[in-house]
């Protein structure tokens, strides 16, 4: 169930970013680069990251306030919101060569 759900938002994601690339306000990618000085920028990037898909998949700020109480006692959405961070995070530290 859990793994149909992260596939059907990785697909309502993607056909989000298409549609609002223009948008700076949520802009993905700050300043256009996945380059970080250190791990710690990088992990904060990724957060970020995460947090602007929400915004993006659910644009309704009064609507995300309202499933906050659902999510924030579910575990495993808890779990799915923490597998998109180290998703990102892993990315991000590919790109910078892992800091080396």
């Amino acid at each position: 169930m859990l793994h149909s759900y992260l596939r059907k938002l990785r697909l309502n994601f993607q056909f989000l970013c298409v549609t609002q690339k223009n948008d700076r306000s949520n802009k993905l990618i700050l300043r256009n680069t996945l380059l970080t000085n250190s791990p710690e920028e990088g992990r904060a990037l990724a957060v970020k990251m995460a947090r602007l898909i929400i915004k993006i998949t659910q644009p309704d700020a009064e609507m995300r306030e309202k499933l906050r109480p659902k999510y924030a006692n579910d575990a495993a959405m808890l779990i799915a919101i923490g597998q998109t961070v180290a998703t990102e995070f892993a990315t991000i530290a590919k790109a910078n060569d892992y800091w080396k």
